[in-house]
């Protein structure tokens, strides 16, 4: 089903256009393809352009947008949304850098709406229809359906294959509280239908998703309530790097409650009444918007795949083993639909790995030699790679962790972000990387340099060697890297060295 977006203006229209033409027609097929590739989001595409690209011959097949949910739902409207929050808030704090406005800053909801329409059609075109079949593959606009281990249909034409990669994705979990539905509520894919800004809005779900756009919402005016089920928010992170966006969250006026169970949901003429359960005490919290942002379902429906063998289940999606082959040797899967890394950065390496396995002898590939970063949006935000001492404790495997804070690094001085830090965990007793934690206003860009140092196996001392701009906020982790040069100057060390100058 192609999704309807709202509201109808020029921007949404150019989007339907360019990655679900009405007007589309469906190629003959050919009587065999070397891959078919069942999904066109970020997965899906690199897959198809992946093995277009090494001269297989490549179908793709797509039943809504074109792009999937990172383009029209996802990583895309959001980033615009938060930019724009981001700059509500520097004009909100300009005193603290000399810089007075005349009264308070106003921010035009419609227009932060409108800007995010605008950019993600802007950038639709790298993900549309026309483009992929300008790459020579065939691109199929419907509904797929396998009905054998090697074929599937789409509409009234029938795909052979030789082997398929499923990249179906997921959507927002719906979850199963009495009201909810007749209440009506926003998930992250009608979020980005409003043009008035929720005066009260309930963000039900205090993960990565839940807290970005309540910190979003609250920058713009909205008087936002996160209801956590746990004793902080996104409970898989680390706990001192959460417990700073914890108190952003609230200096932005977002009112936090922890251990809370939504019970039930009413409405009236006055509101959207959530009646919530918060350790063993009943209360009430009346919005005019609840935003549900608790977790994602895989797409797994509708596709046949008992016809063609292929094991999966409602909650994880399509099993695969780390080769990322499913029960079905033709048939790999890659992205949302198979892994628990929810990450577009996470489906692209994986799309990766599934052509690679897929369409060479002997596929040597593995989904698990794979080190992956992630990050929430907040501000300041959070990336992490590797493990944290809490997996680590829970492995058995001993790290000691070396820390710079921001406020002891004079570009984040100068900066005005000196709330952070950043943390790389080490091998007990080693200076090999195995982890790595950054809380700062730009950490998803500065993890991908220790996320390189683990990939590339370049350890502290070697990081040491690298010369870091001055002054940047980088330089933090060259200042690890320093301190744990200073580890190795030991006492028997120093006494050889202080004999040695005495000589000299």
């Amino acid at each position: 089903m192609v999704p309807h977006l709202l509201p109808e203006d020029e921007h949404n229209r150019a989007l339907e256009r360019i990655t679900h033409p009405s007007d589309w027609v469906n190629p003959t097929p050919r009587p065999r393809y070397h891959l078919v590739v069942v999904g066109a989001g970020t997965a899906g595409l690199v897959s198809a352009a992946g093995a277009a690209g090494l001269g297989a011959k490549v179908a793709l097949v797509e039943r809504g947008l074109m792009g999937g949910d990172c383009l029209n739902f996802g990583c895309v409207p959001s980033k615009a949304l938060l930019r724009c929050a981001r700059a509500a808030a520097d004009v909100r704090d300009a005193a603290g850098f000399g810089i007075h406005t005349n009264g308070a800053a106003r921010v035009d909801f419609a227009d932060v709406m409108e800007r995010m329409r605008r950019l993600r059609a802007a950038i639709a075109p790298h993900d549309s229809a026309e483009r992929f079949r300008s790459l020579g593959i065939d691109v199929f606009l419907g509904q797929a359906r396998f009905v054998s281990p090697s074929t599937l249909t789409v509409g009234k034409h029938s795909l052979n294959f030789r082997r398929a990669i499923i990249a179906t994705g997921g959507r927002p979990a719906h979850p199963e509280i009495v009201g909810l539905e007749d209440a009506g509520y926003l998930t992250n894919e009608t979020v980005f239908s409003l043009t008035e800004l929720p005066k009260r809005l309930a963000v039900v779900g205090a993960g990565p998703i839940g807290c970005e756009l309540a910190q979003a919402f609250a920058r713009f005016g909205s008087k936002v309530s996160l209801i956590a089920n746990h004793e902080r928010i996104m409970p898989r992170d680390e706990p001192q790097a959460v417990r700073m966006v914890e108190e952003a969250l609230r200096r932005d006026g977002v009112e936090i409650h922890f251990a809370t169970e939504l019970l039930r949901v009413t409405h009236d003429n006055n509101g959207r009444h959530l009646h919530l359960r918060q350790r063993e005490q009943d209360k009430q919290l009346s919005v005019d918007a609840i935003l549900v942002g608790v977790g994602r379902s895989p797409n797994v429906e509708g596709l046949g795949f008992e016809d063609a063998g292929i094991a999966f289940d409602t909650k994880e999606g399509v099993h695969v083993n780390d080769r990322l082959r499913t029960s079905n040797s033709r048939v790999y899967a890659a992205g949302d639909i198979c892994s628990r890394y929810k990450f577009t950065h996470a489906a692209d390496a994986m799309a990766r790995i599934a052509v690679q396995n897929a369409l060479f002898p002997f596929p040597k590939a593995k989904a698990s030699a794979l080190t992956i970063p992630h990050c929430t949006y907040t501000d300041p935000e959070i990336a992490q790679v590797g493990l944290t001492p809490a997996e680590a404790e829970r492995r058995g495997s001993a790290m000691d962790t070396f820390t710079q804070r921001f406020d002891d690094v004079d570009r984040a001085v100068l900066d005005g972000e000196t709330e952070g830090f950043v943390q790389i965990h080490v091998k007990r007793g080693t200076d090999r990387i195995v982890g790595g934690t950054i809380v700062a206003r730009h950490a998803g860009d500065m993890i991908a340099l220790i996320t390189t140092a683990m990939v590339h196996k370049i350890d502290l001392r070697g990081l040491a060697k690298v010369i870091f701009p001055y002054p940047t906020q980088s330089e933090a982790v060259k200042r690890i890297a320093d301190a744990y040069n200073r580890t190795r100057l030991t006492p028997s060390a120093k006494w050889l060295l202080q004999k040695w100058f005495a000589w000299t």
